[in-house]
């Protein structure tokens, strides 16, 4: 009865592994599990942060913020906005170049604010409104054709000969008469956030004591024309051991336009703000004294502001 027990219970182990290792080699050799159409939320942190990159590239194209904010959903982040200015800091941490972090930032900056940024453009040659002479049947020119040059030469006759052109002009005519059947009208252009290229210029140091924040804290808060903070912005930090880089609008609670570096005692900073080439020197951690009488390091505000 024993022995017949015992073969059994053999017989069923023997069985349960038989069954697992041909549902294994089923799942995997035979019809193993193919994705269609999956969800990128699943996917492994590294591949998320090459999304965003990819997201930001587009929206940098693009400036489609719609569907960027719609494009990051399928992520299923908490918080899309902090994930961008993370990913962000942990590639600036990496040693990434600006080129790469900036679309990043430029992006948390918009999600920030609801509106999307356009960069200012140059205006295409062919949008340019122009007016016609009856100089202009002389100028051969192959870019633009001008389809009312019979109409505004009306005195002007052209004989063509090969290779030579020879044109007889009367000067009688009134060069301008046509100009209000064909001036072209401007097409309206976005205004950008902020001034490109101006300058941003020192507006305020402040020495900040305050025992809350940390010490030797150096605050940045740079702003267009019209005072509305302004992120992506480079700041370079100089002493005599080292250089820190780092941008504006990485921490959007504390405001799109600000930045902050911790500085050390007794050293000597120097600032840079890269757009517009903003040098100040001689920057250095105040004394601060608190209501006991003690001294702690102290920290600055500085605000910078295009004119």
């Amino acid at each position: 009865m024993r022995l017949f027990l015992r073969n059994s219970i053999l017989q069923i182990i023997l069985a349960l592994f038989l069954g697992l290792g041909l549902g294994l080699a089923y799942s995997w050799l035979i019809s193993p599990v193919t994705y269609v159409d999956a969800s990128p939320a699943i996917l492994r942190a590294d591949f998320k942060d090459q999304y965003r990159v990819v997201i930001a590239a587009a929206y940098e194209s693009s400036h489609d913020l719609a569907r960027a904010r719609v494009r990051l959903e399928l992520l299923s982040d908490t918080d899309p906005v902090g994930a961008l200015s993370a990913q962000a800091q942990r590639m600036l941490g990496n040693g990434e170049s600006d080129e790469q972090v900036q679309p990043l930032a430029q992006l948390a900056t918009d999600l920030q604010q609801g509106v999307a940024s356009i960069s200012s453009t140059k205006t295409p040659a062919a949008n340019v409104p122009f007016v016609s002479t009856p100089f202009a049947a002389i100028s051969k020119t192959p870019e633009i054709e001008t389809p009312f040059a019979e109409e505004v030469t009306p005195t002007t006759t052209t004989e063509f000969s090969e290779p030579t052109v020879v044109t007889t002009l009367s000067f009688e005519q009134t060069p301008l008469a046509p100009q209000q059947l064909f001036t072209a009208t401007p097409r309206p252009t976005a205004t950008p956030n902020r001034t490109i290229g101006a300058p941003f210029t020192l507006v305020g140091q402040d020495i900040v004591c305050d025992v809350n924040l940390k010490s030797g804290l150096l605050q940045f808060t740079l702003t267009d024309s019209r005072r509305r903070q302004v992120a992506g912005i480079e700041i370079i930090v100089t002493w005599a051991e080292g250089e820190d880089r780092f941008f504006t609008g990485f921490k959007p609670e504390l405001g799109n336009g600000y930045a902050d570096f911790i500085m050390q005692a007794d050293t000597i900073y120097s600032i840079r703000v890269v757009e517009g080439g903003s040098f100040v020197p001689n920057i250095s951690a105040p004394t601060c004294t608190d209501s006991n009488g003690a001294t702690y390091l102290g920290g600055l505000l500085l605000t910078f502001q295009q004119p």
